[in-house]
């Protein structure tokens, strides 16, 4: 009986998370674009902001026994068990505001004054000392483990043995339940934890830019993500970090530069990465200590509770409830992998550690946005072909195998309601762990399918044809294209090929007949789908640019952005986060000039701006 509900449960969310590729349906990502209609903020002051707290991570969830009471606790060493650590975190000094998130904060009913109330500023740059009740004056940090592509690692580990990894620049420092959601607030640079691996604990203002403008943006473009809340950047500490020299073309940084430090605040339902779930599995594997399987039920239950509670059935058995929990991770992922593949966005570093339980795109380090298609398409000189832009479905296959591998030892021991019954018992193991399997095996099903729908989507077409892609993509490749531009241009519905030439970056004579071909083939399809279901033109077009966004956020937009920020000038950071929060609208002629154009040659190639080799 169970395995039919699961069944149906998977399908039901398979088909809800499809939704935003079928063209009738694409007003769903215009819709997740629109400022919600707050008449007037309930949240104005911190005190009515602490009202609301409520630590369940802390209260349900076991504190590492070796921890220091104070949170002064910024060494690296090995934590063996429970789930996190208490953290201070160490504020930036002399804190100044850049900018925060006002679509967010209207969502969350804030008052857009407490960004730069002395308060607020205070909490969101790391000083804890001064907080209202019942907010706590200590944050915290989780540890968690690393498979590389489906491989666990241990040798980065100061230790050897993966005890030492962690959140090592990443204090949460709240949960609330704001309009009964609830939310955890993170500090990213908020100094160091026994995580650090040596490391400072700080996050750069190039980099907490950058993770701040794409949170907003992701968000805007309909892709599930962490969400931006402030940025503060220090008026006076510094720290070095290797970068690029101007114009320099070399793959690794050549030189050594004084930078100052930021703290961006980001918000999640949780922070709980598939990492997390390994570290315990792991555990519970390996019998590391008497609450091993312990605390392995306890987190993977926390992450039910806290991500989908809304779907997942709180009476039902642990073993149906981590059942249930396969099966909606897999739709959550495959579906957060074609988005970000519909939006030309490459992850960069998709490893266990940055995967997100929730299904969000979370840790926004070497991350990029296409500007030629490229399927081999990557930003970080050490991500590889494994990370590359359409390796992606592959590499969240891995990290859904690691998911599964850390919940089988809570399969393997649980003994369900027939503990008196052991003939039975081993009959139940076997076929909870077959379920796992299943789900587990019908992942690249379900990507292909999730694919399939977000390009029939980006074509405008009801189902996909892939003979029709299969071309396009080679095409694409050969000429080659803008990705954005190209799909956003197609979505005017060109009677022939000219309007899509603004997309290519080499005009070629011997393509042009290709394309033609390509093209009429294309309306060829469009035309057989009006039969069926008839839409005028306007319509057609109006559908896709919903689905094909005109603005994404190029690096060689972001760089001229921080390195002002970096001179005290935060006008084009401001100016990007403005734009970048309607990326499917058409905006002003000045915009269009500035934003929505090919790449400068002189940017290719260039390092700290096609590629880098570090984001800190």
């Amino acid at each position: 009986m169970f395995c039919i509900q699961t069944i149906i449960s998977c399908g039901v969310w398979f088909f809800r998370s499809c939704a935003v590729f079928i063209t009738p349906l694409a007003w769903s990502i215009f819709m997740t674009n629109q400022l919600p209609k707050v008449t007037s903020p309930s949240i104005v002051t911190l005190e009515d902001l602490a009202e609301l707290a409520d630590y369940s991570l802390q209260d349900t969830l076991n504190c590492d026994p070796d921890a220091k009471e104070n949170g002064i606790d910024y060494l690296p060493r090995q934590v063996f068990t429970g789930h996190y650590v208490p953290v201070n975190p160490t504020p930036i000094e002399d804190p100044e505001y850049i900018a925060h998130s006002k679509h967010f904060f209207r969502e969350l009913g804030f008052a857009d004054s407490m960004a730069t109330s002395a308060d607020f500023i205070s909490m969101f740059s790391g000083d804890l000392s001064q907080l209202p009740k019942p907010m706590r004056k200590l944050g915290w940090a989780t540890g968690y483990a690393l498979s590389i592509y489906g491989n666990e690692y241990v040798q980065q580990c100061p230790f050897q043995t993966g005890n030492g990894y962690g959140d090592g620049r990443a204090v949460s420092v709240l949960e609330a339940v704001i309009q009964d959601q609830r939310w955890e607030m993170q500090l990213k640079g908020g100094g160091r934890t026994p995580y650090c691996r040596g490391a400072d604990g700080r996050a750069v203002l190039r980099s907490s830019i950058r993770e701040f403008l794409v949170q907003d943006h992701m968000h805007s473009l309909g892709v599930p993500t962490s969400r931006s809340l402030s940025l503060y950047v220090s008026k006076s500490e510094n720290v070095k970090r290797p970068w690029y020299s101007e114009g320099s073309r070399s793959k690794d940084p050549d030189m050594l530069i004084s930078e100052p430090v930021a703290i961006s605040t980001r918000v999640a339902p949780s922070f709980i990465r598939v990492g997390q779930l390994e570290l315990f599995g792991r555990r519970a594997r390996k019998n590391e200590h008497p609450k091993a399987m312990q605390e392995l039920e306890k987190i993977v239950l926390h992450a039910i509770e806290r991500e989908y509670a809304d779907v997942i059935d709180n009476q039902l058995s642990t073993a149906e409830k981590v059942l249930m929990l396969a099966c909606e991770f897999r739709s959550r992922l495959t579906s957060l992998v074609a988005n970000w593949i519909r939006v030309g966005f490459c992850q960069g570093n998709f490893n266990s550690d940055n995967c997100s339980v929730g299904g969000f795109t979370l840790d926004y380090g070497p991350f990029g946005f296409c500007d030629v298609y490229d399927p081999h398409f990557q930003s970080w000189t050490g991500g590889g072909h494994h990370f590359s832009f359409m390796n992606q479905p592959v590499a969240a296959q891995q990290n859904f195998k690691s998911f599964c591998n850390a919940l089988r030892p809570l399969l393997t021991s649980y003994q369900g309601t027939l503990q008196h019954e052991p003939s039975k018992k081993n009959s139940l193991q076997q076929d909870y762990l077959q379920q796992l399997d299943e789900i587990q095996d019908g992942f690249s099903n379900v990507m292909q399918a999730q694919m399939e729908k977000m390009w029939a989507g980006k074509l405008g077409l009801s189902t996909f044809n892939k003979a029709l892609f299969s071309e396009l993509e080679s095409l694409m490749a050969q000429t080659p294209v803008d990705y954005t531009l190209f799909f956003r241009e197609l979505s005017m519905l060109p009677e022939n090929i000219a309007p899509l030439k603004k997309s290519f970056y080499k005009d070629s004579e011997d393509m042009d007949l290709r394309w033609s071909e390509w093209l009429a083939k294309w309306k060829s399809l469009i035309a057989s789908d009006n039969v069926a279901a008839p839409r005028s033109d306007d319509e057609i077009s109006r559908q896709m640019k919903l689905v094909n966004p005109k603005y994404i956020l190029r690096e060689w937009f972001v760089v001229p952005a921080y390195q002002q920020a970096t001179a005290g000038n935060y006008a084009l950071v401001r100016e990007l986060q403005k734009i970048m929060t309607q990326p499917y609208a058409e905006q002003s002629k000045e915009i269009e000039d500035k934003y929505y154009r090919l790449k400068p040659f002189e940017f290719f190639e260039l390092g700290g701006t096609s590629y880098y080799s570090c984001s800190s």
